[in-house]
């Protein structure tokens, strides 16, 4: 856990969430079960937050960070549209006027 929090802050040092989350697809050792769905269910019905909105969060504020949708694509595994549309919600100062 202390080399993976030492990691994260090398990688995502200006990131507003303090908080950890590890699932099969972040972290996964073969030695150790993943983390349930009722484990995870648990922790976010006492927050109030689903896992949607956290990561939907996290992409934003990857997007107010770089502003480079190829950035985006490459990180989180997105569809490219889906990236110009965050940055452009990001930085809508910035963004193009939409082709028709």
């Amino acid at each position: 856990m202390d080399d993976w929090l030492h990691e994260r802050q090398q990688q995502w040092p200006a990131s507003p969430n303090p908080h950890l989350l590890v699932t099969t697809h972040s972290a996964h050792h073969p030695a150790l079960p993943p983390v349930s769905y009722c484990a995870l269910r648990h922790a976010f019905d006492r927050t109030g937050i689903t896992p949607r909105q956290l990561w939907s969060d996290r992409v934003l504020d990857e997007a107010r960070q770089t502003a480079d949708p190829v950035h985006l694509v490459q990180l989180f595994g997105i569809h490219p549209g889906t990236a110009v549309r965050y940055v452009h919600t990001a930085h809508p100062d910035k963004a193009l006027p939409r082709i028709r």
